[in-house]
């Protein structure tokens, strides 16, 4: 894989504290650090606190060597934790402080050049429940050359109005299952059938490339006029947090380094298996774990 590519995840980064311990977290860190694992070189655009937990999470992004010169330190608010609920399936459920650090990134001029100068931006919904964040990003995007959207619905941090804009800003849209329904009916669509609900939010945003993961049951990529599609990997899942950001990551990165779209989902597909099987979101996964279970 090729390391040239440069990227930047914008958003929140934070702990997520779960009964017995706590991990670092937040969607744009999780992508951020699998892309950087996979060879392409990340900027983290976000905010923590002046306190312990935000001089931790810096410590964490650099010794994964993440870039963090604009993870902005904001003196008034603490750094962001969320609250994981897990089912007896491992699946997560989360409570999400506000406000906090993340909830006021600002604009700066060193932000824009590292926009400027990256290959993609990768960003999400939840950080634009603050209007600081919100208008941030905005204008980012709007010098960006390759914007991906991460749709993360958490309910009740997001408008559709904003989720709409995000849309139509994007060069690649992902989501899972459950969120394209969502949107797709909030848009006008009359059907369930995902493949028709792609068309649909791609002719409706101006999106030309849209991935939807569907849980255990694999992922469909719509990329550049043509579907494809993979039935996932069979796992024993121990906890799905930072499962999608992961697979995320791996995909943006192939797709990007021009790898073909089926072996770049096959590949995310993987990606994303291995770590819905490990405990916590940034699970370390060697060459050896990734081939072998694209053997079986």
């Amino acid at each position: 894989m090729s390391n040239t590519l440069k990227g930047v995840s914008f958003g929140e980064i934070l702990w997520d504290v779960f009964p017995d311990k706590k991990k670092i977290g937040g969607a744009p860190l999780n992508v951020a650090l699998r892309m950087q694992s996979l060879g392409c070189n990340m900027s983290m655009i976000s905010a923590v606190g002046d306190d312990t937990d935000g001089q931790r999470l810096i410590s964490f992004l650099q010794e994964n060597k993440v870039e963090t010169h604009e993870v902005q330190i904001r003196q008034e608010l603490v750094t962001g934790s969320v609250t994981v609920t897990l089912d007896k399936r491992g699946t997560a459920s989360y409570s999400i402080n506000h406000p906090t650090a993340w909830d006021k990134i600002v604009l700066t001029k060193t932000s824009k050049e590292t926009v400027k100068n990256a290959d993609v931006i990768v960003f999400g919904s939840l950080v634009c429940r603050d209007k600081t964040s919100r208008e941030t990003l905005l204008a980012l995007l709007e010098i960006a050359p390759f914007k991906a959207f991460d749709v993360n619905l958490r309910p009740p941090h997001y408008s559709f109005e904003i989720l709409q804009t995000l849309m139509e800003q994007a060069d690649f849209i992902k989501f899972n299952d459950e969120e394209l329904l969502e949107l797709s009916q909030y848009m006008g669509s009359t059907d369930t059938e995902i493949k028709k609900n792609i068309l649909f939010i791609s002719e409706k945003t101006d999106t030309a490339s849209i991935c939807v993961t569907k849980g255990s049951a694999g992922a469909e990529l719509y990329w550049n006029g043509t579907f494809y599609a993979h039935p996932g990997y069979s796992i024993d899942v121990v906890d799905t947090v930072g499962a999608g950001d992961s697979f995320l990551g791996a995909l943006l990165t192939h797709l990007l380094n021009n790898v073909s779209p089926g072996e770049s989902l096959d590949y995310a597909c993987a990606i994303g298996a291995l770590v819905a099987s490990r405990q916590g979101a940034n699970p370390k996964l060697t060459s050896l774990a990734i081939e072998s279970l694209r053997r079986k």
